[in-house]
């Protein structure tokens, strides 16, 4: 367990030192330059909540309760971004915008190639079922995503 942690630390700072560099680039080439110590207290405030929600995912995993992490996770960063609901809602407000979401992309697409990379063969034994699989669920995704858009944007009179 306890190396387990040691591991989610190392991990959650370098995928920080990534996102404050891609994040820099990505607001530089914008236009409104963003710089990393800048973006520093942001990815200080979603370094708590990633570990403070994998704490509670421990916690859980003590009464023999199986949940993910990023339930966890969402649920303290979502309950922390309620105006009037917490005392550093308007904080996390001002400091996640000035983190981009793409930047904070970069890091997991670059883990999931490497993970690809690693078990290519595994990969290869999946055959065609794997890639099917692959585009069925990026065309879910995409399909729902767009319908959520469409129905938040009619809801909030954007269109």
């Amino acid at each position: 367990m306890k190396k387990e942690w040691i591991v989610r630390i190392k991990v959650l700072i370098i995928s920080a030192v990534f996102v404050s560099i891609a994040n820099f680039i990505s607001t530089w080439k914008a236009g409104s330059v963003v710089y990393p110590w800048q973006a520093a207290p942001g990815l200080a405030l979603m370094f708590v909540m990633i570990i403070s929600g994998c704490l509670l995912q421990d916690l859980f995993k003590y009464f023999k309760i199986q949940l993910p992490s990023i339930l966890f996770i969402s649920l303290i960063t979502i309950l922390a971004s309620i105006p009037g609901f917490s005392p550093i809602a308007e904080l996390v407000r001002v400091e996640f915008g000035k983190i981009g979401l793409l930047p904070l992309c970069t890091p997991i697409l670059a883990y999931a190639g490497i993970s690809i990379g690693k078990d290519l063969d595994a990969f290869k034994k999946q055959g065609i079922a794997i890639v099917c699989v692959a585009l069925c669920t990026f065309f879910g995704t995409y399909v729902g995503s767009v319908l959520i858009a469409q129905i938040m944007l009619k809801v909030t009179g954007v269109i």
